[in-house]
């Protein structure tokens, strides 16, 4: 990547996405400063849908939601596209991650107020996940008990919150800075984009250490997300691509997904279509199992950073 601007020590910072950073080195400045801005102003209220009012639903095929990070709010796009609606969701600044229950309740990171809401997905009121001391949560994900794991991202750990509502635990960790994406595979193994590492990191379900998972040439992965034969799919936001690590431990390839610009969220619906929030170019791109891939027809993104899509019988992802 070049940039006209000089090579600056990085402060300890910025994973949240930021315009065109210079391989973590010099747009990190840029990334503090739209980290610590005054809040952006609240987007407006977008049209319902129907009954639902913009809430998620609980049933039915699957939507993808997107959360659009520099107009602070999050869009629903209908199955098969169409004009996305915005959900009911109050108050963001700056959101990112999202993860879904299987009750449709959709959670969201509220990086810019350092918290996680949810919005019901039988229409009730917003309310705010309990936690303590969040600073900058970006990635989120759900356990099959219902337990919520964080990227509590500028307090370098992730954070789980019981669904026994026990309190909120600090996941045992090593050496992580500013963890980004999260995942779980189907055995509860936790999976950590540890983005000012250029790596992904493996923690165990059943405890035991971590272990660092084998790439090559990483550099600041976002989002993280598995598909159905389990082969784990990474945001290789420094890169501009999308790198694929085969669940059997074959090579790592490059999805077929071209003209990348720091891509971030990642999502997969359940006819195994990948979706790729391109953050700094304004759009979602699909690529269907069949290949070709195509940009999701939704006016008006700025800064797409996070994607969820109800999922049959999985509730993290």
């Amino acid at each position: 990547m070049t940039h006209t601007a000089a090579a600056v020590t990085p402060p300890r910072g910025p994973v949240e996405p930021g315009r065109r950073r210079l391989r973590w080195r010099s747009a990190a400045t840029a990334a503090v400063m739209l980290l610590c801005a005054a809040p952006l102003a609240s987007a407006t209220g977008g049209a319902t849908d129907g009954a639902a009012d913009g809430h998620p639903p609980v049933r039915g095929a699957a939507p993808l939601y997107v959360s659009d990070y520099a107009d602070n709010d999050v869009l629903r796009v209908p199955p098969g596209g169409g004009e996305p609606t915005t959900v009911a969701a109050t108050g963001l600044t700056r959101p990112t991650g999202m993860v879904l229950d299987a009750s449709g309740d959709l959670y969201i990171a509220d990086t810019g107020n350092n918290r996680v809401v949810r919005v019901p997905g039988d229409g009730g009121p917003q309310t705010v996940v309990p936690t303590t001391d969040l600073s900058r949560p970006i990635g989120l994900a759900l356990d099959t008990a219902g337990t919520l794991y964080i990227a509590d991202s500028f307090n370098d750990r992730v954070v789980k919150i019981p669904a026994d509502g026990s309190g909120q635990v600090t996941v045992p960790t090593t050496g992580l800075l500013h963890p980004n994406g999260l995942a779980l595979d189907e055995a509860g193994n936790l999976f950590v984009a540890d983005f000012v590492n250029d790596r992904v990191v493996r923690i165990p379900a059943g405890g035991g250490p971590q272990t660092t998972v084998p790439t090559t040439g990483l550099s600041q992965p976002t989002g993280l997300a598995f598909d159905r034969h389990a082969d784990l799919y990474v945001s290789d936001s420094g890169n501009d691509r999308v790198v694929v690590l085969p669940a059997g431990g074959g090579p790592q390839r490059t999805a077929p997904v071209t003209g990348l610009n720091s891509p971030y969220g990642l999502a997969f619906d359940p006819e195994g279509t990948l979706y790729v929030a391109d953050f700094n170019n304004d759009r979602v791109v699909k690529l269907p199992m069949r290949g070709g891939q195509r940009t999701l027809p939704v006016a008006g993104l700025h800064t797409p950073a996070g994607l969820a899509v109800p999922q049959p019988g999985r509730d993290a992802y």
